[in-house]
């Protein structure tokens, strides 16, 4: 069945080793049984899987991001319960399922509409957690799933939004059928999002056509990796000067192709180490809307494997967490 598997008393400690004189997060974070329990959980941080890769095959990638969600959780509720994360502000809520997922012969007129399909599954439940006062952590998935996250967090809101998004590609491609390189277009043509920050853009990968839509909008900004590569000044300024562009309602998204080595559709051996994004999310204090971690993979179609990018993933979100309390 399409939709939302909420999780249940059981499924935390399945995924949890535990060990005599120790607490893992996964003993000592929350679950609800439905939507409507939301508002009465004490938890700030609400967790939430989108396993899929329909929309990075509709993007002409590499699938294989539908693989990092259950490794990542399981790495996330591993971490030690410590007071620099106990493990009760986090309810996790369970992850998305979709019954029908295109086959390898789909084309690419029918991988889109499932893309679409899918936006209407997930933002109604971003909508809601946003609206009981959380704070949304976003496991993909490909990064198609930025639109309908900042579409829920705007209907919430009732206003659009703004974002910062650590990533090599702005994902700003037409809006002519959703996919993962157009999730920011389609958000900006309907209203949902209104100012942009793109922090350690490429310039090998992304095309004119993208370059003078960001020139054309004075709301984009955009900051190349390669200009911080040739700057004297440190990339943690310049990462604070782009967080005073936008407002008090801001996302946080960050495709994993931004750092260097770990494992995605658009892997590369150029980008951000992973201690210095650890560093941008732990010395940032922007409290953020959401988190939306996509694009990393543990298995890829192609055969390539790494199952580091759990592990990265699960550091990413306890210093989001640390840095948001």
């Amino acid at each position: 069945m399409e939709g939302l598997k909420i999780y249940g008393a059981a499924d935390l400690p399945q995924a949890t080793n535990r060990r005599e004189g120790e607490l893992k997060i996964g003993e000592k974070a929350q679950f609800i049984s439905s939507l409507h329990e939301l508002e009465q959980s004490t938890a700030q941080f609400v967790l939430i899987g989108i396993p899929e890769d329909i929309g990075v095959r509709a993007n002409h990638g590499i699938a294989g991001a539908a693989s990092a969600w259950h490794p990542a959780l399981k790495a996330l509720l591993n971490i030690q319960s410590t007071p620099f994360f106990d493990g009760k502000e986090l309810l996790v809520l369970g992850h998305f399922e979709f019954s029908s997922f295109p086959d390898a012969n789909s084309n690419i007129n029918q991988l889109q509409q499932k893309v679409a399909e899918i936006d209407d599954v997930v933002y109604p439940v971003i909508q809601k957690v946003i609206a009981a006062g959380k704070t949304p952590i976003v496991i993909g998935g490909g990064h198609n799933n930025a639109y309908p996250i900042i579409k829920g967090s705007s209907l919430a809101l009732n206003a659009p939004i703004d974002v910062i998004n650590i990533d090599a590609h702005a994902d700003l491609r037409p809006a002519n059928g959703r996919h993962s390189g157009n999730g920011f277009s389609y958000a900006i043509k309907e209203g949902y999002l209104t100012r942009y920050g793109i922090f350690g853009l490429h310039q090998n990968y992304n095309n004119n056509a993208i370059l003078q839509t960001i020139a054309a909008n004075q709301h984009i900004y955009p900051v190349f990796f390669d200009d911080l590569l040739k700057s004297d000044q440190s990339i943690f300024s310049t990462w604070a000067r782009l967080l005073k562009k936008t407002g008090s309602a801001t996302g946080l998204e960050l495709d994993l192709d931004c750092i260097e080595n770990v494992l995605s559709s658009a892997m590369s051996p150029s980008g951000f180490p992973l201690n210095e994004i650890r560093k941008l999310i732990l010395t940032s204090d922007k409290k953020f809307k959401y988190l939306h971690v996509c694009e990393g993979a543990v298995a890829l179609i192609d055969g390539r494997q790494s199952q580091t990018t759990a592990k990265t993933i699960a550091y990413l979100i306890s210093d989001f967490i640390k840095s948001q309390k």
